[in-house]
């Protein structure tokens, strides 16, 4: 996809070493934007490896409001072990077990995963039950009652519960748009922390999938997905 390619060559050229939470170090630029038209065909990389039944099994995880891992783990889907094994690790009851006995466990002990299973209110949480309030029928209902509204929002950045969660949201803010004759659903997403090579290719793909799932519920064409940046960087370990 040509729009990532120049991303990429734009950090490389006019990116700035940083220092980031990891240690690992970023070339990193402030602010960016690429527009993808969703109706020649689904964004889904082809210069990246992409697996979209992951993509798809964590966005439907997402859409029921579950925030514990074990789903995902019995559907061979990764992406968030390491999060809520770090934190098994600097409990006392941590026996020394690898990354991949804890895995198993999670997998098939349901007591133990609803221990130590889960990540805190993240997206799934926030999506469904932000303060009461459900935003996936809001955003439903507003779509259909009030097409050309300003206020399609989805949104997974809830101060007060930030330290709860295993990790804050990266792709953070969501709008959703509506032609004005009607017709065809746009999304822009707005990203404050992006992982160039391992999270942006995955990001993509599933708000244009979730772009295409409203666009269904509602009887409409897609139009474009809008993916704009805060922070966007390359790891240094990632530039070879």
């Amino acid at each position: 996809m040509q729009q990532y390619l120049d991303l990429c060559r734009h950090i490389l050229k006019n990116g700035q070493e940083r220092v980031d939470r990891t240690g690992t170090g970023t070339i990193s630029t402030f602010g960016y934007q690429m527009r993808v038209n969703l109706q020649e065909g689904f964004p889904l990389l082809t210069t990246k490896k992409i697996v979209l039944r992951i993509v798809l099994g964590e966005l439907l995880w997402f859409l029921t409001g579950n925030t514990n891992i074990q789903p995902l783990v019995r559907q061979k889907i990764r992406i968030w072990n390491e999060w809520p094994y770090e934190k098994f690790k600097q409990s006392k009851a941590f026996k020394g077990e690898s990354l991949e006995e804890f895995i198993e466990r999670i997998a098939n002990d349901d007591a133990f995963a609803k221990k130590w299973g889960n990540l805190g209110p993240v997206y799934g949480h926030q999506w469904r039950d932000f303060f009461r309030t459900d935003q996936i029928k809001e955003l439903e209902r507003s779509l259909k009652e009030e097409p050309f509204s300003r206020r399609h929002i989805l949104c997974a950045w809830n101060p007060a519960q930030i330290k709860e969660m295993a990790l804050p949201p990266c792709h953070a803010f969501v709008q959703f748009y509506i032609s004005s004759d009607g017709k065809r659903l746009s999304c822009q997403l707005y990203q404050r922390s992006a992982d160039v090579f391992l999270g942006v290719p995955f990001n993509i793909a599933s708000y244009s999938l979730l772009t295409h799932m409203f666009a269904n519920v509602l009887g409409l064409e897609v139009g474009e997905f809008v993916h704009t940046f805060g922070d966007v960087h390359i790891y240094k370990d990632h530039l070879e």
